[in-house]
């Protein structure tokens, strides 16, 4: 409403009208809908005077930009995400402006979707949350996120899609598209090598261009070239240059190189100078403090980098008008892409259908690491009293973690979905086991939840195993959570094991029944010290609204776990190549030592056995994996070779598999990983069904980055398909030549 009423106030205005409606053709064309976008957008730049050019550039309040009230032009608003909308806040703070209707659905977070290996289950996201956006009048979703998981102690991790460049630029591709249908942009995040949180404001990243465009790069690319409307620059700094203005990141690449016609949005608060911020790339500003410097001035945001400063630059003829027209198109085409756009299809919120989105991608994104003797799932006929242990059955996790913390309309946790689930069928006993953060509170927002415990360590562990061993089976949740220091942002985790002694919890369970559950709460990975005494191991996820409920579709086996790990378990942390050849947290300069060994890539390297491979998850059901072959044993430029393989269901139930391919230079001039994952694909096979699953190998997935040529190589030479169920799984192989 308050878009449309803005722009038929400045269609009158320019009109002449005087309160009398005007005919279309006495719109101005940038108001006209039916022109195209950058006719409008040249159109509305000749109407703005200098000073509403440089006003549509910085904030006006904490999440929204001015638009030209004069010409009818609407201001932009912007949201947290990326995984439900941020409540309401006041004008200039972050308190809550104590809104009723502005709670949201709290979707899973990003590691999760990312673990559905799911293309689908992307695009569901996208359109779910993009509804959301859109019912609640929001031009800008900041998200989603896609930095690469380089160390598991980072904080931040979990608003990411993991380890491996082509699975965050698969995934990311249709949550972008489908949001941006709903009329509102998504806001791809933090360009770039944004991949720790202490210090984030003041590190220097220090990387050689080869990994930079291998392992860095290729997620945000793949949004660009998808058609992302906004991009979001990274606290940190590379080359010595803040992300939010460096010229390398954002002219040079993404500008030019990419052909990026959208905006570059700051990071709240990552601007640091006029100058860079004017000739380096940075379109529109906002700030974490009222005036994006400090708090408490009154002419707040016209102390914005872009704002007063940079108009004192143009009236001095020391910046360039051409430069700050380029900006100005660019938010201007936002504007007619969001605000301006009538045409935009209605949005809802908290509605049936984004709980079970929530829920869907909630029970698909869960990995079964481990589940001996079958375990999984709990068959309720057999079973009279499940006992429930840990912190995290009742704990909501929606709220706090940072600028992702949302009101939700409602949580289940996991204890809810369970006892829910299993109704009247068996008793369901839990006890705390272990107390960790009592606090339900952030940014305003409360859980409402009484969390506080009276008992001691060794009390609440000794309660804990009596439970258990008078259960037929124990399911402990635990993992993590999203206060400081853990999952959260602006600190990252303090150590890899889990944290409130809670090791010493799952051995005493462990010691007391053997038929244990371990369901880890989390966006990353942890360490397992207890591994070969607990028969079944289920990675949860933060997964929003339907948690619990979610849950408790995977542990009675109304979903058959399908997700697969977008990370690796490392054993120890010094398994981990950021930790083994560097320091993780970096100080002032932070050198990614390890170059393009990231993740399965370092441990195949050095041959190291990881905790869970990349792309690991089990299943209730098996797969055979037979006949891998290629339709040719060689191909040229421009030519190609199929690899297909066949699968079939040799379980007694229906599942999903994820189908995985990866490529590796049998000889390369430059050293290269073992393979890289190139192909993946989805496929759901009822007991004893069988199919062809063909990936298509062409020339671009055989290239690495020449550094010192400073482009993409592909060598002629004999390279090696490897398709499995995850990069230690391999089930046939297949060589080809490129000549």
């Amino acid at each position: 409403m308050r878009n449309t009423l803005l722009l038929l106030c400045g269609a009158l205005m320019l009109a002449g009208c005087c309160g009398r409606p005007g005919s279309d053709s006495d719109l101005p064309v940038y108001a006209d809908e039916s022109q195209p976008i950058e006719k409008r957008v040249e159109d509305a730049l000749k109407r703005m005077t200098v000073e509403e050019k440089v006003a549509v550039l910085h904030a006006q309040s904490k999440f929204s930009s001015a638009g030209v009230p004069r010409l009818g032009i609407p201001e932009v608003w912007c949201t947290d995400g990326p995984h439900g909308i941020r409540p309401e806040v006041k004008w200039d703070e972050w308190d809550q402006a104590e809104w009723t209707n502005d709670s949201c659905t709290a979707f899973p977070a990003l590691t999760c979707l990312a673990a559905t290996w799911n293309t689908e289950m992307s695009a569901l996201y996208g359109r779910s949350i993009g509804e959301e956006a859109r019912y609640r009048e929001k031009d800008v979703l900041l998200g989603p996120g896609v930095n690469i998981y380089r160390s598991p102690l980072n904080g931040r991790n979990f608003e990411y899609m993991g380890e491996d460049p082509f699975l965050a630029s698969e995934m990311v591709v249709p949550y972008v598209r489908e949001v941006q249908k709903n009329g509102v942009a998504a806001c791809v995040k933090h360009y770039a090598l944004n991949n720790q949180e202490t210090n984030r404001l003041r590190v220097n990243v220090v990387v050689d261009d080869r990994a930079l465009h291998e392992i860095y790069l290729p997620a945000f690319k793949a949004a660009v070239d998808g058609g992302a409307w906004a991009i979001m620059g990274s606290y940190n700094k590379y080359r010595n240059q803040h992300c939010c203005h460096n010229r390398y990141l954002l002219n040079d690449i993404l500008k030019r190189d990419w052909g990026f016609d959208g905006v570059v949005i700051s990071d709240w608060g990552g601007t640091h100078d006029t100058r860079q911020a004017v000739e380096y790339g940075l379109d529109m500003e906002y700030g974490s403090w009222t005036d994006g410097l400090r708090s408490g001035t009154s002419n707040a945001y016209d102390n914005y980098y872009l704002a007063h400063p940079y108009l004192e630059l143009l009236r001095n003829g020391e910046a360039s008008m051409e430069v700050l027209d380029d900006k100005v198109r660019r938010v201007l085409r936002l504007i007619f892409r969001t605000a301006m756009n009538t045409r935009k299809p209605f949005g809802s919120l908290n509605s049936p259908e984004h709980l079970a989105a929530a829920r869907r991608i909630a029970g698909e994104g869960m990995v079964l690491l481990k589940n001996d003797d079958a375990v999984l799932p709990v068959d309720l006929a057999k079973t009279e009293k499940i006992a429930v242990i840990g912190e995290n059955a009742i704990k909501m996790m929606t709220v706090g973690g940072g600028s992702s913390s949302l009101k939700a309309l409602h949580e289940c946790t996991p204890l809810e979905g369970i006892v829910a689930a299993v109704g009247d069928r068996a008793e369901v006993v839990y006890e705390r086991g272990y107390v960790g953060d009592v606090t339900g509170a952030y940014n305003g927002v409360t859980t409402g939840r009484d969390l506080s415990e009276s008992r001691t360590e060794e009390r609440l562990i000794a309660d804990a195993a009596a439970a258990a061993a008078d259960a037929d089976v124990v399911i402990f949740v635990g993992g993590l959570n999203k206060s400081e220091g853990q999952d959260c942002e602006g600190a990252d985790r303090r150590a890899y094991g889990l944290p409130y002694a809670q090791d010493r919890v799952v051995e005493a369970l462990a010691a007391a029944n053997p038929r244990l559950v371990v369901v880890l709460v989390s966006g990353n990975a942890v360490a397992m010290p207890w591994i070969e005494r607990v028969p079944a191991v289920l990675e949860a996820w933060f997964c929003g609204s339907e948690a619990g409920n979610a849950l408790a579709d995977v542990i009675f086996g109304d979903v058959n776990p399908s997700g697969k790990l977008p990370f690796t378990f490392p054993v120890r942390l010094e398994d981990n190549s950021a930790t083994a050849l560097g320091e993780f947290p970096g100080g002032k300069d932070v050198v990614y030592n390890e170059g393009i060994f990231v993740g399965y890539r370092w441990h195949e390297q050095q041959q190291i056995e990881p905790l869970f491979a990349f792309g690991h998850g089990l299943s209730y059901t098996t797969f055979a994996y037979d006949n891998v072959r290629a339709n040719r044993g060689s191909m040229s430029d421009g030519g190609s070779v199929r690899v297909s393989v066949d699968v079939t269901n040799t379980g007694d139930r229906a599942g999903q598999e994820v189908v995985q391919l990866y490529i590796g230079d049998d000889a390369s001039s430059l050293p290269r990983p073992v393979k890289e994952l190139k192909g993946f694909e989805k496929i759901s096979l009822n007991p004893g069904e069988s199919r062809t699953v063909t990936f298509t190998v062409t020339e671009d997935m055989l290239r690495y980055y020449d550094d010192s040529k400073g482009r993409w190589v592909a060598e002629k030479g004999f390279f090696t398909a490897y398709a499995g169920a995850a990069s230690d799984d391999i089930r046939g192989t297949v060589r080809f030549e490129y000549r």
